[in-house]
């Protein structure tokens, strides 16, 4: 019984040291090479096409109602009927860049606009409209009479600045009137509005309801105006979405030149090489300590401005600034003695004959010209008259 006990006990012990060395040997064991390639497959996905907004039988052209008593016929609208809320007419559609937006046959097409009625929300064309139906990005640019949705601007905006807007200034800045104002109505309206892009700026009255929105593009800020326009936000308020005026702010007007200076900056860095440009802005250490040597001139803890240094013309400091404007110059050779007009000089025989041969005459003629002296006898003075009538004199001719 203790043998069997014995070999019960061990038996286990070499299992278990069997499976030890199976587990060694096979993680010491290096898996052969399959030589089989390894394909990466890049999936691309399609572009959707833009959907239907509004059904094409729904869309009716009813003047808007009667809010005055007076037409304008040119801010298509009643006169007075936009002094209260109650008189504004809610929109009919809102876009949705999320379900809406998609390629259309603008998009095979360079230089296309985006569709106004996408923007409402009531473009019955979907995937067969001739305009994008996308937000503008940062490379979409159009010309500055037009704006992004191809109407023709004006040289100045309307008296309720709404409209197209005018070609004279760029207005990325967009006023919000008649929110309904709560604690967060800040969040509210940052919500809305950053859903029609980039914004650099949000100001909101919150005792007047009264926002105002910058966005970084102006394309982003004509599409948010006509987006908007009529909007709820989060309660039942009919939104006046307008043009801004220009900020007398001194501070805003510091902040916009600011803004125009880093945007023609960056439109150099694009258009020169980028040694050039970390050479120019001093990003580069190596051609800092380069710069640091070459502006030296020589001259022992001298720098020279960028002014002095890359300078260019006839009169620049620096070698490479003269580079294509030397102007000609040759110098009279010099001689041991430094008279430099002796080597040149005529000898005086020849100075002689080139005198005599200058000139319409010839040598001959202004020879015997020489010899000929005649003398012009010169006309006699008149005595000068004395007496009280000296001076007398008359105009008339029979005298």
């Amino acid at each position: 019984m203790a043998d069997h006990e014995e070999q019960g006990a061990t038996a286990p012990a070499v299992e278990q040291v069997g499976e030890e060395q199976a587990l060694t040997t096979t993680s010491t064991e290096v898996a052969a090479p399959t030589g089989k390639k390894v394909v990466k497959k890049i999936v691309r996905k399609k572009k959707r096409p833009a959907r239907v907004q509004i059904d094409s039988a729904e869309i009716t052209s009813e003047p808007p109602p009667q809010t005055g008593t007076t037409f304008n016929i040119w801010y298509n609208k009643w006169a007075g009927g936009d002094r209260e809320a109650y008189q504004q007419t809610k929109a009919r559609g809102r876009c949705n860049i999320a379900t809406d937006s998609g390629y259309t046959r603008a998009d095979n097409q360079h230089g296309s606009f985006f569709c106004l009625h996408f923007a409402r929300g009531q473009c019955p064309k979907g995937q067969d409209c001739d305009y994008l139906h996308r937000l503008p990005g940062t490379y979409d640019l159009f010309s500055p009479n037009v704006d992004c949705f191809g109407r023709e601007k004006f040289s100045d905006y309307r008296d309720d600045m709404g409209g197209v807007g005018s070609f004279m200034r760029q207005n990325r800045t967009i006023y919000v009137g008649r929110i309904h104002v709560t604690d967060d109505i800040e969040e509210i309206v940052a919500r809305h509005f950053a859903e029609w892009g980039s914004i650099e700026r949000i100001r909101v009255l919150n005792s007047r309801g009264v926002g105002f929105i910058t966005y970084t593009n102006e394309a982003n800020a004509q599409f948010a105006r006509e987006a908007m326009a009529h909007q709820s936000l989060d309660h039942d308020e009919v939104l006046n979405v307008r043009w801004a005026t220009a900020d007398p702010n001194p501070m805003a007007q510091a902040r916009e030149a600011r803004r125009v200076e880093e945007q023609a900056a960056e439109a150099i860095r694009r258009a020169l090489p980028a040694e050039f440009v970390a050479e120019i802005e001093g990003k580069d250490p190596e051609a800092r300590k380069r710069r640091k040597i070459e502006s030296s001139y020589g001259l022992d803890g001298y720098e020279a401005p960028d002014e002095v240094h890359f300078a260019r013309g006839a009169n620049a400091v620096n070698p490479l600034g003269r580079q294509g404007h030397q102007v000609e110059y040759h110098a009279p050779p010099m001689i041991e003695n430094g008279d430099p007009s002796a080597e040149n000089a005529a000898p005086p025989q020849q100075e002689a004959v080139a005198q005599q041969t200058a000139g319409i005459f010839s040598g001959s003629t202004l020879a015997a010209l020489n010899k000929a002296k005649v003398s012009v006898a010169a006309k006699p003075k008149a005595a000068a008259a004395s007496g009280p009538l000296v001076g007398y004199d008359s105009d008339s001719d029979e005298e």
